[in-house]
Parts: C-alpha cells; structure tokens; sequence
C-alpha cells in the first residue's frame, strides 16, 4: 500500500510556496492602488496555510526517501495542486471568470501551453498580468527538473537513455539531484535576465519586458496583450525569435556550457538536428508565402522566422496572422506541432530527440533487409540503443497519437469543426497553445468554446506536460499493488 505521509507532506510545502509567491502580484496590484489587491491576499492566505496545514498533518518523526511510486504521486499531484490554487486569484479578483474557465488558464500557464480563454489582456490590472507569467515560468523550470531528475529513472519515453553514462549528460557533471537543481536554477534565471534585458533594448518596458522574458524563456507564450507580438517592434520580435530556440533546447548543454565545456552544445546531435528541422521549415514557409503571392520583404522574413520558432518550440507567441499564409503554411505549422523542441528544455510535445531514435530504429530495419546476417543495433550519437529504450519510445508515440486522436474525436462530438478540434488537441496536447482556423487560429483565442470542451483541453495540456505515462499509470491497478 503507497505511504500518501510523505507525499502530502512535501505537496504541502510545495503548496505554502505557492502561495507566498503570489506576495509578487499581492505587492503589484498594492503599487498601482487597482482594487485587485484583496483578491491576491485572500488567495494567498488560503493557498498558504493549507498548505502548512497538510504539510504539518503528515509529517513524520523520521522522515524518508521517496520510491518512484511515491514520486509519480508527488509530481502529478503538484502539477494538479497548482494548476487548483492558483486559479484563486482569477476568481475571487480579475478578471472575474469561472473555475472552469480558472482553471484551462492555469492549466495553460502551468503546462507552459500559453493558450488563453481571457479577452481583453490589454485591460488586465498587471498583478494578474504577473500572476500569469509566473506560474508560467515556475513550471518551465519544473519541467526541465522533471525531464532530468525524475523521467530517465522513470524511463518514460526512452529518457533513461539521459542517465547512462555511455550519453554526455548530467552522469558525469553533477550526479546529486539537488545539485543539479541548483545549476538547472542558475541557468534559467540567468537566459530569463538576458531575455529581459534584450527586450528593454527592443523598446519594451521593464515590466512587460520581465514577464515576457519569464514566458519566453519558459516557452509558455503568456503575454500581456491581446494582440501578442504583432505590435512589438522588430528587434524585440529577433530578441524573442533567440531566445524561445534557446528555451527549445537542452538545458544539460547549458548547464556544460557554463561550467566551462562548450562542446556538448555544439556536438549535440539533437540540437543540431533541432536547428536544421525549423530551418527547413522556415524554407518551407517561404515557398508557401511566395505561392500565397505575398510581398517577401524583411517584415514577411522575420515573421516567418519568429512564428516558426515559437511554435516549434511550443511557446505560442505570435507576430503575424499566419493562418492568412495558404495551406502549405497550415501544413508546416502543424507539422512543426508534432516535432517540437529537445528534451530537457521547456518545450513540450514529443521532441526531436524521440524521432531520432525512431530513425534509428527504421535505418536497422532497412539495413536487415539486404544484410539479414549482420547484427544491426540502433544508434544514437554512435552509441548503441537497447532495446527497453525503443520500447519506451514506441510506447510514447502509441500513446500520443491514441490521445490525440481520442482527444480529436471528442471535441468534434462537442461541436467544434474538424479543423478546430484536431488542432487544438494537438496544440494542447504539444503544449503549443494556438491551433489553426479562424477560432483558435494566431489571432484568436479559447473563450468561445464551451466548458466540457475546455476542460478535454485541459486535460490534454496536463497529460501532454506530464509525458502521458506519469498520469496514464494513475489508472491502472498493477501501480497501486505493487
């Protein structure tokens, strides 16, 4: 029987956090004398002392070491947990708006997913403004931990590829999770403070230019107006366009990068692989701006540049209405949906890194074929891929793609139009946030549809962050005998 003490007691103080973190927005909206102030100190006041609370209610004298059933627990629980509290301000203050409604934007923000069901972000007090891109940005740096410290132990999705020593990661640079903590932390505050200090110098100011650092960086595409980017000037747009690729890839490279080792960075086959994917895609975007019979100029040049990297890197930020670009736009946009960024970044979606293992795995096939004799092993970065890593692989994208489909259907039967429902399951499920169509398109947003269809979008934003199998073992029983 799983021992819930342990769980409950880190998920509360994990809790208590949270809630002294909306101390942020509580001291914004105090500043600028709105009337939204209350709203934060009475979420705040809640989220923390039940936090305290349960954390309190199950201690322990001696307390011990998580198992990894314990550990599933913990992270699906503390992604849900904040996803519920956090919707307290946006209920009790502005924007006013219902739990399901609360709850798809936390969900967005949390997962990193950056779609929104709010109109009117221009007119928002700027603590909930804030309170956004905070919680967006807590969890871009939760799901670099949990790609690095949790999933390789778990092997989800042939991640336990990331903890052998025969792979240039975290195994020979810092083998203490806490340690690794730390510098994944360092890091990611320090990209956050260089992507702010570039959009200052593109002519934001200091509060948008700090919040949208945090969702860009984050890879999550919660900005503070309505209209995203598009009436951002051009050095801010190649600004965001940088530093959403560097969000997209490995953080371990950084982490080597900063410790003096800059050849990982450049050797990574991932990364290199991640580059000429969304450069390809860029060309692609190209001919079908020039098939579309559309003016290419350095406007037409870096919003094919800025809206490829932001949704290839599932951030969600836009600078231009590309559904305006023709089909083939439509095609590549979508394709760049199911790539996705590297592992161990903020992206979401299945990444580049399983593909080249599926590679790998279709060259052996192929190679069987006109020498049936050889031995043919997968291989990635000349290493030797077993066989329980491709089986983690093929397992995720069975997963994916069951899920998406279902997800799919489901919204076609909740009336949404073809279009509609298979992009916005897969702009959730990636964790890209805009989908295609008129509806929930570049220019458009989630607040029309109805709430069960929210709340399967919900879902699929929080299984899709969580790599399917952490949520997907919740429900079967073998997880709970063993």
């Amino acid at each position: 029987m799983v021992d819930f003490r342990p769980v409950g007691h880190i998920l509360g103080w994990l809790l208590a956090a949270l809630g002294a973190s909306m101390a942020i927005p509580l001291a914004i909206d105090l500043a600028d004398r709105n009337g939204n102030a209350p709203a934060f100190a009475l979420s705040m006041a809640l989220t923390t002392t039940l936090g305290v609370l349960l954390a309190v209610a199950c201690s322990e004298r001696r307390p011990r070491d998580l198992d990894l059933r314990q550990g599933v627990l913990l992270t699906v629980g503390a992604w849900a947990a904040f996803t519920g509290f956090a919707t307290l301000p946006l209920m009790l203050g502005e924007p006013d708006i219902s739990f399901v409604d609360a709850l798809f934007e936390t969900t967005s923000a949390m997962t990193t997913t950056g779609a929104t069901v709010i109109v009117g972000l221009d007119d928002l007090p700027r603590g909930v403004l804030a309170w956004r891109s905070l919680v967006t940005w807590i969890g871009g740096i939760g799901v670099v931990l949990l790609a690095i410290i949790l999933l390789p132990v778990l092997g989800v999705g042939g991640m336990q590829l990331l903890r052998s020593s025969d792979f240039n990661t975290l195994g020979k640079v810092m083998p203490k999770a806490k340690e690794i903590a730390l510098s994944f932390s360092a890091v990611y505050l320090a990209l956050t403070l260089a992507c702010t200090l570039g959009y200052v110098w593109g002519g934001l100011s200091e509060f948008d230019a700090l919040t949208h650092a945090m969702s860009t960086i984050a890879t999550g595409g919660m900005g503070n107006y309505d209209a995203s980017f598009i009436n951002f000037s051009a050095t801010t747009q190649y600004v965001g366009a940088v530093f959403m690729l560097l969000g997209g890839m490995s953080f371990v490279r950084f982490v080597q990068l900063g410790a003096g080792d800059p050849k990982p960075l450049f050797q990574d086959s991932q990364i290199r692989a991640f580059l000429a994917i969304y450069l390809v895609l860029c060309l692609g975007l190209l001919v079908a701006r020039i098939e579309n019979g559309d003016r290419i100029d350095e406007p037409a040049l870096r919003a094919i540049l800025f809206n490829m990297s932001s949704i290839i890197t599932t951030t969600g930020f836009v600078s231009a209405d590309y559904i305006q670009w023709g089909p083939l736009a439509d095609t590549l946009f979508f394709c760049a949906m199911m790539v996705c960024g590297c592992t161990g970044s903020t992206a979401g979606g299945p990444k580049v890194f399983r593909y080249q293992l599926l590679a790998a795995a279709v060259a052996v096939e192929i190679g069987r074929l006109y020498s049936p004799s050889a031995v043919h092993l997968p291989r990635l970065q000349g290493r030797a891929v077993t066989a329980q890593a491709m089986n983690s692989v093929v397992g995720f994208f069975m997963l994916f793609f069951l899920t998406l489909g279902i997800g799919a259907v489901l919204l076609v039967l909740l009336g949404l139009d073809p279009v509609t429902a298979i992009s916005g399951a897969a702009a959730t499920l990636s964790n890209v946030g805009p989908g295609l169509g008129p509806v929930i398109g570049p220019v458009g947003n989630y607040a029309s549809l109805s709430d069960p269809a929210i709340l399967v979008l919900t879902f699929l934003m929080l299984v899709g962050r969580l790599e399917l199998l952490l949520v997907y073992v919740l429900f079967t029983a073998a997880f709970w005998r063993a």
